[in-house]
């Protein structure tokens, strides 16, 4: 008979990802004698394709927003100019609220999936949540450009393209966060973590500059082309991904010597690792539990009622819906809003719309570095809100003046917009993660994270398609909206703020 402990470890390394297992005999060809940082690679392996998994998801989401100038129908440009072009059905009076429509598609039904996503990554591996998710995706990206190869024109095909790609969209999010919560634990959250968030912007930033490479000449490649990357990558996830500690021969918390260690054979390096522990440090998002030792039933999926009840989720549930319809009205609709009220084409617009999401990037590690710093979330996140609101207003007004002035405002909105709903997410998994109640449950993770992230996404849904109704009456109603939205997701946040103000005042008293 073949011990337990033997069995186990052959079911461990048969569930390894075919490409890890080549690289682990290759490696023990090549080097056996050769000692290597075995559970360091398993964690930058997990951080790089995390992150160009989540970067995916985005470049898939943009090209929409650069593609609509040209689907739009014919327009006068303010030096009086006439833009000629447009594609049925957008190129009607009509096109900026079928605009909106295609948004509320992918949106609403990002927002009502990702609810379900969460409660399916607990239960199915999420090596193949992810990989097929991304496969499916790029599917759905290729499916909307090739409407112009064979000539669609139906209103009916870019819809449900749209809500067929939101609903497989939901799989990214709670799929990366849970891997990188199961691999990592609590350390300088606010900066490694908000270096990690950038995969966001940088694909945004992607799938910008590759639409606005095609958008002049055949929009129908600034959806395959990253539709294809998209796919390719999603391919990659399932060749590599090893989505769990346990998986790789790993327990909680190796130690140092643990971690560096190397076996010649594989099922030997297995066994070494069998009786170690895993330290978990948080995501981004999402609360990050500092796993102890734990029994099944310490991890059962933890239900609805349960995670609202968590102090701090509902304030910053609600706080994450208003600063999301922000972001997203941006990532929809800025190209066509710096094409409509500048002289810029199609391509430039969309170049220039990329300084918003580079900005993006800095606010998040800002955002974290302070929140570090201070231990005040909170009040870090509502005081960038609140300084987000002129900032608005001032590009509303003066944004169209100078390139140079636009660059300026659209950095600073960017920093000042994404730092907050970078930042709100980490400050409610910091909140989780100390409490008592999701102590050694690793099933809160995805459960968590899907409603805190279902939550800002009906927000991202509702902002798009406001701006797409109201902005046929001046561009100026669009961002008096989003300032309003910005100063009730400040006021989403006023009890936190109210006790984190009143820590540090007791805190002071004591000194």
């Amino acid at each position: 008979m073949i011990p337990n402990k033997t069995r186990k470890m052959s079911a461990t390394y048969n569930d390894m990802p075919f490409g890890v297992k080549t690289i682990l005999k290759i490696s023990q060809k090549c080097c056996p004698r050769t000692p290597f940082p075995r559970f360091f690679l398993f964690e930058s392996s997990i951080l790089v394709l995390t992150y160009l998994s989540y970067m995916c998801y985005h470049m898939t989401r943009k090209p929409i927003s650069v593609v609509k100038s040209v689907l739009h129908t014919n327009h006068t440009n303010p030096d009086n100019s006439t833009t000629e072009g447009g594609y049925a059905p957008f190129d009607g009076h009509d096109a900026q609220t079928l605009f909106g429509a295609l948004d509320s598609a992918f949106l609403f039904s990002y927002a009502a999936a990702m609810f379900v996503s969460g409660f399916v990554a607990e239960r199915v591996s999420l090596r193949y949540f992810l990989a097929f998710g991304m496969m499916l995706s790029g599917i759905f990206s290729y499916l909307f450009g090739i409407a112009k190869t064979y000539n669609i024109h139906n209103l009916w095909y870019f819809l449900i393209i749209q809500a067929c790609a939101g609903i497989v969209q939901t799989t990214g999010w709670p799929g990366v966060v849970t891997v990188v919560g199961r691999w990592f634990g609590k350390s300088k959250r606010g900066l490694i973590f908000g270096i990690w968030n950038s995969h966001t912007s940088i694909g945004n930033i992607l799938g910008s500059l590759i639409a606005a490479n095609y958008v002049e000449s055949d929009w129908a490649m600034s959806f395959i082309v990253p539709g294809v990357i998209a796919a390719v990558l999603g391919f990659m996830i399932f060749l590599f991904l090893v989505d769990s500690p346990e998986q790789a021969g790993f327990h909680p918390r190796p130690s140092i010597d643990e971690r560096v260690s190397n076996s010649s054979d594989i099922e030997d390096a297995v066994d070494d690792f069998r009786d170690a522990e895993v330290n978990y440090r948080p995501t981004e998002r999402t609360p990050i539990l500092d796993r102890t030792h734990s029994s099944p039933q310490d991890s059962r999926p933890i239900g609805l009622i349960s995670a609202l009840s968590i102090p701090g989720v509902v304030d910053f549930s609600l706080c994450l819906f208003f600063s999301k319809l922000v972001s997203y009205t941006f990532l929809y609709w800025l190209p066509l809003y710096i094409q409509s009220s500048t002289t810029l084409g199609a391509s430039l617009s969309a170049d220039l719309s990329t300084v918003f999401d580079v900005g993006g990037i800095i606010g998040a590690i800002t955002a974290g570095l302070i929140s570090d710093y201070t231990g005040m979330s909170a009040t870090t996140c509502s005081i960038m809100l609140f300084l987000a609101c002129p900032v608005l207003l001032l590009y509303n007004h003066y944004g169209t003046v100078s390139l140079t002035i636009s660059i300026g405002l659209l950095f600073l909105g960017g920093i000042l917009v994404n730092g907050p709903y970078a930042l709100i997410t980490t400050s409610v998994s910091a909140e989780l993660g100390q409490h008592s109640s999701l102590e050694g449950n690793a099933k809160a993770l995805a459960t968590v994270t899907a409603i805190i992230d279902g939550t800002g996404s009906i927000g991202a849904a509702v902002g798009p398609l406001i701006a797409g109704m109201i902005s046929s009456q001046g561009w100026e109603y669009v961002f008096y909206m989003l300032i309003f939205s910005n100063v009730i997701a400040m006021s989403m946040l006023t009890r936190l703020v109210y006790k984190e103000l009143s820590r540090v005042k007791r805190n002071t008293r004591r000194e």
